[in-house]
C-alpha cells in the first residue's frame, strides 16, 4: 500500500489509521503486511463502501483536508469500487 509523501510520517505516528481507496478490486487483504519506511502497514479491516459514504470527517481521518482532496489521491487507474482500509503501523521489518 502506497501513501503520499506527506501522509507517511502521520501514518507511522499512528495519527492516520485508515485510507479510502478506489480500485477495480481489492489490492490488499486483512492481515496483509505492506512495507513502509522500514516497517509495515498491517491491514486490520477492509470494507467496501459507496462514494456517498465518504464524509468530510472520514477524509480528515485519512489525512486530507476534505472529500475533494481525498478523491484526487484515492482513485487508482480505472477503479470504480470504493474501499475503506483500516490499518496500523508496525515498526518491525516486513
Amino acid at each position: 500500500m502506497l501513501f503520499a509523501k506527506q501522509l507517511r510520517e502521520p501514518v507511522k505516528r499512528g495519527e492516520i489509521c485508515c485510507s479510502v481507496r478506489i480500485w477495480l478490486k481489492p489490492r490488499v487483504k486483512v492481515g496483509g503486511r505492506y512495507g513502509l519506511d522500514g516497517g509495515c502497514i498491517v491491514v486490520d479491516r477492509l470494507t467496501e463502501m459507496t462514494f456517498e459514504d465518504i464524509t468530510p470527517e472520514l477524509a480528515r481521518q485519512s489525512g486530507f483536508l476534505g472529500v475533494v482532496d481525498l478523491l484526487k489521491t484515492a482513485k487508482h487507474g480505472r477503479g470504480e469500487r470504493v474501499f475503506l482500509v483500516e490499518f496500523h503501523y508496525d515498526d518491525a521489518p516486513r
